[in-house]
């Protein structure tokens, strides 16, 4: 009855390298066989998903996870792309941030974002989030496999 789950792949924009090294142990620890993409700031976001420069061969990805904070174009602004973009939109897209203002929810939301999720201060905790979101995109919904690849 348990089908096995394909491995996705997961975009990750953060650019501070403490989350994106629990983020990596969060996908470790729980055996998580997606491919982590990592990009650090708003401009590399964009370049990994047109295609472009040093990442004219990167996959689509089934997953994105976004920091608010990004230097360059902040978050905000990658989402707003994303969303507008017909051959992007139908990417989920999470915030993982370390804002927990109303402002910033609200927006985000505004802009299409699939899930809004402050991230924790306790290691313990981080992990568990991202292991919940990982858990939720990969086993229980279903999402489009290379639509507007």
């Amino acid at each position: 009855m348990n089908t096995p789950v394909q491995p996705i792949e997961v975009l990750l924009v953060e650019d501070d390298p403490g989350d994106e090294l629990m983020t990596r142990e969060a996908f470790e620890d729980n055996k998580i066989r997606n491919t982590l993409h990592v990009v650090r700031d708003g401009q590399e976001a964009l370049d990994f998903l047109y295609r472009q420069g040093e990442y004219s061969d990167a996959p689509r990805p089934d997953l994105i996870l976004l920091d608010l904070n990004l230097p360059k174009y902040d978050g905000r602004q990658v989402l707003e792309r994303i969303k507008s973009d017909d051959d992007l939109a139908h990417i989920p897209v999470v915030v993982l941030t370390t804002s927990s203002a109303e402002e910033d929810i609200l927006r985000s939301y505004r802009l299409h974002a699939n899930a809004y999720v402050t991230k924790p201060v306790d290691l313990d905790q981080f992990i568990a989030a991202v292991r919940q979101i990982d858990d939720f995109f990969v086993t229980v919904v279903r999402l489009p496999r290379g639509a507007g690849a």
